[in-house]
């Protein structure tokens, strides 16, 4: 006759498994966004593409106009601006922060992480708002940093005769600033679009068309059509906030700066109501 032996009770160092899943809060899902933002080698390549791009760009630039400023004749050094020519690099930077923006979303669906991500955050406005906010500020503390040394190096390179720009001439520190928020801005509209397309070859490719492409195909109409509708356009919108003198053909720096807002807020809130119906 055989006897079954008594199992042994479990010891009481053991935890019991978890009965509900650990909801993360607001700030948790930043942290996460930020490390996974910092660990990828994306993030590096490209925001050191954007400083060099613009920072040794407009050393080129400003180091040229120098060289040359005896050839210059007397309507080009009446219209020579120190500050516009310094931060010329920003036209080049566009790209970067335009691709990192887009590779903040895409990279996630291009390996299935989006899966892991919003299983562990069921919220997802808050995950691409998390995402968006992270994003945002590291690309305004880059671009401001990279816009400031774009413009000390490149008033370093300009000598007597050569007029050179300050901080506290008129319109010099607005030129800047905004220069810097501008890609930021850029970058976050960047983000939306990655986010529409979730494919980042298709993303890129609309990024691009919207920047570069569309100002080609705008001097095919009249030339009163492309001046009404060109003032619209990123590039006449940066070309008017690297400016310290008025542009009478685009925005003022300012209102076209809170134009591009809009333009991101836009395509992030369609972002958003997309990202919660469609599947990861």
């Amino acid at each position: 006759m055989t006897t079954t032996a008594p199992s042994s009770p479990a010891p009481s160092n053991v935890p019991a498994p978890l009965a509900t899943t650990t909801r993360l809060s607001p700030v948790d899902v930043l942290r996460s966004e930020w490390t996974k933002l910092r660990s990828v080698r994306s993030t590096v390549w490209s925001l050191a593409a954007l400083a060099i791009a613009t920072v040794g760009l407009g050393a080129i630039i400003t180091a040229v106009s120098n060289n040359h400023w005896r050839t210059f004749s007397a309507v080009e050094r009446l219209s020579f601006d120190p500050t516009s020519r310094s931060l010329r690099g920003v036209f080049l930077a566009q790209l970067a922060i335009g691709v990192l923006g887009i590779l903040v979303i895409t990279s996630e669906y291009g390996t299935g992480m989006i899966r892991a991500t919003l299983a562990a955050v069921p919220r997802r406005p808050l995950v691409l708002a998390a995402k968006a906010t992270v994003f945002g500020a590291v690309a305004l503390v880059v671009s401001e940093v990279v816009t400031f040394a774009a413009f000390f190096v490149g008033q370093s390179l300009l000598k007597s005769p050569v007029p050179h720009a300050s901080l506290g001439q008129p319109g010099v520190a607005r030129a800047v600033i905004g220069s810097g928020i501008y890609l930021a801005v850029l970058g976050l509209l960047a983000l939306g679009i990655g986010s529409l397309i979730r494919h980042t070859a298709g993303a890129i490719s609309i990024f691009v068309g919207v920047l570069l492409i569309l100002p080609l195909i705008l001097n095919a109409f009249p030339t009163s059509v492309q001046q009404s509708l060109s003032k619209f356009l990123p590039l006449t919108v940066l070309q008017a906030m690297i400016s310290t003198q008025p542009r009478p053909d685009t925005f003022a720096p300012w209102t076209g700066l809170g134009l591009m807002a809009v333009y991101a807020a836009v395509v992030l809130v369609a972002a958003g109501v997309l990202f919660v119906r469609r599947d990861a």
